[in-house]
């Protein structure tokens, strides 16, 4: 881990003149990973089915989640089944954050966007089975109409590793 110290120059302008005055930031810690700033996390053969995002993107202890859609993982079709396409889905998110070392319960912050609020329950039903502590993450459940492939659900998050 690098970490440098920042010095700033501030510039005090005041009705006596003008002076300069220099001033010490904290440390800050500039990458966690032979010096990367951040890191991107694909799961296999992911990058060859679409180039356009990573998976995640991991900064230090801080893992930004891509939004997943709940698609048949065989047919790449959506199940008939709103509870199938949910669990489908947060089988995907546990993928990517397993690739990154952490699990389920380092979920700070989940994003849910569905194509028809009235699949709210289906949707909990399935997802509260995936926590093992009661500390959940927070959480927001949005209406949102169009998503791609006809898909229910779309799932994104923010997940930080726990101290062990």
């Amino acid at each position: 881990m690098r970490t440098i110290r920042v010095f700033a120059l501030g510039v005090v302008l005041g009705c006596l003149g003008i002076g300069a005055l220099w001033m010490a930031v904290p440390t800050v810690t500039v990458g966690a990973q032979s010096g990367s700033v951040w890191r991107a996390i694909n799961l296999p053969g992911r990058t060859t089915q679409n180039p356009l995002f990573s998976d995640a993107v991991q900064a230090g202890n801080t893992l930004y989640l891509s939004g997943r859609l709940g698609m048949d993982p065989d047919s790449g079709e959506v199940p008939a089944e709103p509870q199938q396409e949910a669990r489908n889905v947060l089988d995907q998110i546990q993928s990517v954050l397993q690739e990154a070392g952490m699990t389920m319960d380092d979920l700070v912050n989940v994003q849910v966007f569905c194509s028809d609020v009235a699949f709210y329950n289906d949707f909990n039903m399935v997802y509260r089975t995936y926590f093992t502590t009661e500390d959940l993450p927070a959480r927001a459940f949005l209406g949102a109409g169009g998503l791609l492939r006809g898909a229910r659900f779309e799932v994104n998050g923010i997940a930080v590793k726990r101290p062990s």
